[in-house]
């Protein structure tokens, strides 16, 4: 029998002011644990956490400042006692177009928020309580980092060295922490708002389960990852997108239409 218990054990959850990452603290703390949501600012921060049914508090980290995550951690052993849980979700996109066109600007914004702040934030939770108590860490990946698109080819590079880590990190900590990666497919978020928002329907209507995926799609396996339910997984990366990498499914539909 499956049950997901987080009872008496504490999770952060980074970039969780909204989409997957609020959705992902509430799925933790639905399932017992406490939370501590993190944005970048303390005010989006707060009002998160108090949009969270359950035990949460919310703190102010920019998830590639180094002495803030070390600070939320701190906070996070001080209030609860311990650090069990991570999800690494924070995670941005200011690149599009072609990757010969994009500036070391981009570049760097793109790889520190999505590759190094996972690093940065499983470092120290290790070094904190992790490497003693163990613990399980869920790193926010992307179906885009498993092929190629066009136009978010920098975002897909960045998801794809994030499964690599994944399953880097997973022997390197291993037996102590398990670490798992999500690879969510198109979901209602703002982050995703240009591959959804004006054509909803017709990627709703290409996607083998008919519609474009929630942030508690991608929250309940996250706490199922997070749980001992799950307690013999680790390095993998389980992808979550309604049937989208199957490929178009609306020939498959018409044909069944048609008794073919």
């Amino acid at each position: 029998m499956i049950t997901v218990d987080l009872t008496g054990r504490t999770a952060i959850v980074t970039g969780a002011s909204r989409g997957i990452g609020m959705a992902a603290a509430q799925a933790l703390a639905t399932a017992g644990a406490a939370v501590v949501l993190t944005s970048r600012k303390q005010d989006a921060a707060d009002v998160a956490a108090a949009q969270i049914t359950g035990n949460a508090i919310g703190v102010g980290a920019h998830a590639v400042g180094e002495d803030q995550a070390r600070r939320c951690i701190d906070i996070t052993l001080e209030k609860f006692g311990s650090v069990d849980i991570l999800v690494n979700n924070a995670g941005t996109n200011p690149a599009y177009g072609p990757m010969i066109a994009q500036d070391h600007g981009r570049f760097a914004k793109t790889m520190d928020v999505n590759l190094w702040a996972p690093l940065l934030w499983t470092r120290l939770a290790t070094e904190a309580w992790m490497g003693e108590h163990g613990g399980s860490v869920i790193n926010t990946a992307s179906i885009g980092g498993l092929g190629h698109e066009a136009d978010i080819g920098l975002y897909n590079v960045s998801k794809a060295a994030l499964i690599y880590l994944t399953k880097q990190l997973a022997l390197e900590l291993s037996p102590a922490i398990r670490v798992n990666a999500v690879a969510p497919g198109v979901v209602r978020t703002k982050l995703a708002e240009a591959l959804w928002k004006e054509h909803e329907n017709e990627v709703s209507g290409a996607t083998a389960l008919a519609r474009i995926g929630e942030p508690e799609d991608i929250a309940s396996a996250i706490a199922f990852l997070a749980s001992d339910a799950a307690a013999w997984i680790t390095g993998e990366t389980m992808v979550i997108d309604g049937g989208q990498r199957l490929g178009d499914a609306r020939a498959y539909r018409k044909g069944a239409s048609l008794g073919v």
